[in-house]
């Protein structure tokens, strides 16, 4: 089962993909495009090119899983778009796929930032 947690890396891609790839090929865009290691852990977070599915790619240590939101109605309108030419991949907090993928603007959520343990220098 897949559980988003708060300390998961969550990748998101940019650009739409042909979800006409499985497991395999998104395996590959993530080596290739992603420039990531598709055994890491990572969640990766695709769109399809009429934004009205999402898939979600997770490797869980025994194999994958691929998990795909199809909306009945209507379009992802909120998907992250690049600031630039070569961002292929954006970073994206747990809560932040929870609201995208209920269809919300994950861009304009006001959670409180991430803690992060200070070390002394």
């Amino acid at each position: 089962m897949i559980q988003i947690t708060p300390q998961m890396r969550i990748l998101l891609a940019v650009e739409p993909v042909d979800f006409r790839r499985g497991i395999d090929g998104l395996a590959r865009l993530c080596r290739e495009e992603l420039q990531s290691d598709p055994f890491s852990g990572t969640a990766f977070v695709f769109i399809g090119r009429s934004s009205k599915a999402i898939r979600v790619l997770v490797y869980d240590g025994q194999g994958y899983w691929l998990c795909q939101k199809r909306l009945s109605t209507g379009r992802f309108r909120f998907w992250p778009r690049s600031q630039h030419v070569s961002e292929r991949a954006r970073e994206f907090a747990a809560h932040e796929l929870n609201v995208l993928l209920a269809g919300g603007d994950p861009s304009a959520t006001r959670a409180a930032p991430q803690w992060r343990r200070v070390t002394p220098a």
